[in-house]
């Protein structure tokens, strides 16, 4: 627990942080890599080069400070970042060099204004956090008899187009070995290995039921936006990546756990690629319970951009309880096989459910889209309580820094 010497500078620096927190952060990441440019390995630095990564942090560091007393709120924000540490390798050993680099950019941004107290409470409040992190992170390790940082070979088994921009690729442990056991919703951590001898993961959902002899994920080619560059692994995956290839990956991780009781109804809210975790789910369900009172809303751009019709339509056909609405924003298609389609944004005001007490609501797509989901669902009576979402990317914690 936060001394009570330090608790007085860390809230007094709420509003320090809303006005400096990117500039801070920003530093932090400069200064971090010029002395250990071989962190950028574990960084996604496509996020970096955005600013991403940079807004990402100062929520989290602002959230930390605006919600010091407030363990339960933090909790979820806290089990997403070790999950995704585990995946990537973070050790004990990794704090120690963070925690010097954010202190002096605090120093470096706010200059006289970065009292010796102030420091000194934030050297406190952040060996809390990292405490707490080590450990909890050190207990995943152990549970999955890893060591940190190691990575399975996978050999590429099918590749599939799935969609437009979408391929999945089947994987099968290169030394025959028994493959570790997941959730629906989980992730893994995929390697790429660059000819300029940078290394990149990134973070892909396992696309298909827990019970398959191969993991499958489902990769989305990200192209080039207006200001944004074209996703490096994505596109690398795209392009070279044949089957009969190798790849390296993680051990599955990931706090995202779409699980319900047979007597309530799941509703899963997907918008663009945030649909794979929901596919896994899906199929999960349709092998294991059927029966299950199940609402699948998707929206995709178009039709070529709808990824997994055919799980879709595979699933309609063994659960007779199993609704799905999807939305295409350009082209109203009337023709289809998986459930009902409708055209423009996807609406939560009209949905039907016999009882909101009963319903659990997962959602995951882009970061404006599950805002506005989440808002909708909460209008419509799903308790907060009964919402879980899945980020992919930075999380910017918009709803712990207002």
């Amino acid at each position: 627990m936060l001394s009570e010497a330090s608790r007085p500078y860390i809230t007094a620096s709420v509003p320090v942080l809303r006005e400096h927190g990117l500039a801070i952060t920003t530093a932090f990441y400069r200064n971090m890599f010029i002395e250990f440019p071989e962190f950028k390995n574990l960084f996604n630095m496509g996020n970096q080069a955005q600013g991403l990564q940079q807004q990402s942090l100062a929520s989290a560091v602002f959230a930390y400070a605006a919600n010091i007393d407030n363990t339960e709120v933090l909790a979820p924000v806290i089990s997403r970042i070790v999950h995704k540490h585990v995946s990537l390798g973070i050790v004990a050993e990794h704090y120690p060099i963070v925690g010097r680099h954010l202190l002096g950019a605090i120093k470096e941004i706010l200059g006289d204004a970065a009292t010796e107290p102030l420091i000194d409470a934030w050297a406190e409040a952040y060996g809390l956090l990292a405490d707490a992190l080590i450990a909890t992170e050190k207990a995943l390790y152990n549970q999955a008899e890893l060591v940190p940082g190691s990575l399975t070979k996978f050999k590429v088994v099918n590749i599939k187009q799935e969609s437009e921009l979408v391929k999945s690729f089947e994987l099968l442990p290169l030394n025959g070995e028994m493959l570790p056991t997941f959730k629906p919703g989980q992730y893994i951590s995929v390697a790429v290995d660059f000819d300029d001898g940078s290394r990149q993961f990134r973070q892909y959902s396992l696309s298909d039921s827990p019970s398959k002899s191969y993991y499958r994920i489902s990769v989305k080619r990200e192209p080039a936006g207006v200001i944004t560059p074209k996703g490096q692994v994505s596109n690398w995956l795209h392009q070279n990546i044949l089957v009969g290839d190798t790849l390296q990956a993680s051990h599955p991780f990931g706090d995202f756990n779409p699980e319900v009781e047979p007597d309530e109804t799941i509703l899963m809210v997907s918008g663009g690629i945030g649909i794979t975790p929901m596919i896994a789910t899906l199929n999960h369900l349709a092998e294991t319970n059927p029966e299950q009172n199940v609402i699948f809303l998707h929206a995709a751009n178009c039709k070529s951009q709808h990824s997994h019709v055919q799980d879709i339509e595979q699933a309609l056909t063994v659960m007779p309880n199993l609704t799905v609405t999807t939305f295409y924003k350009d082209i109203l298609v009337e023709d289809t096989n998986h459930g009902a389609v409708h055209q423009g944004e996807l609406q939560i005001k009209n949905l039907k459910l016999l009882d909101v007490t009963k319903t659990k609501a997962f959602i995951c797509g882009p970061d404006v889209f599950m805002k506005k989901v989440w808002v909708d669902l909460l209008d419509i009576g799903i308790t907060e309580r009964n919402l879980y979402r899945e980020v992919f990317g930075p999380d910017l914690l918009g709803n712990l820094t207002k």
